[in-house]
């Protein structure tokens, strides 16, 4: 069924909230079983490399079982990423478009940034993010992510939440 802009920009406000709000496993639930959630990297001639079995990602799932390790990981403190003191993040989003619609798939081009608080430093984040989403349910669910992130440089690992 077709969704309307304000829908989708509803679902991408939630998720980004979610993050910021530190509810992962609400997070999650915007996740389709067999999403493929990947932020591919720049390679030597400034271009996005396009395979994600053959090229170097800064992230990559293949579907929400990696995000749900992820998030556990998050959750029980297993991660040098998001030991204390816990991060803080502002996700801000803008120029939200439905690019195509057929059936029940949507897809989805918008801008952000995420400003990202930790050890008394701000780092900003931004880029852009494509997504299908499937818009059979109720609720949308997330059918591929992919993140473009445009900083020339991190100073940390990048994880789910700063994007």
């Amino acid at each position: 069924m077709a969704i309307s802009q304000q829908d989708v920009e509803h679902f991408l406000y939630r998720e980004a909230r979610y993050l910021d709000d530190r509810e992962f496993d609400k997070w999650l639930e915007c996740y389709a079983p067999d999403v493929e959630f990947w932020m591919p990297s720049w390679d030597v001639d400034d271009t996005l490399v396009t395979d994600p079995h053959q090229d170097v990602s800064l992230i990559y799932y293949p579907n929400r079982g990696g995000l749900e390790d992820r998030v556990f990981r998050i959750n029980t403190d297993r991660s040098s990423a998001t030991s204390i003191p816990e991060p803080r993040t502002g996700h801000n989003i803008t120029n939200v478009e439905i690019v195509e619609q057929q059936g029940n798939t949507c897809q989805v081009r918008f801008n952000w940034f995420t400003l990202y608080y930790r050890y008394q430093t701000v780092d900003i984040y931004f880029g852009h993010s494509l997504y299908t989403l499937d818009t059979s349910g109720e609720q949308p669910l997330i059918k591929k992510k992919t993140v473009v992130l445009k900083n020339d440089y991190i100073h940390h690992v990048i994880d789910i939440y700063h994007v």
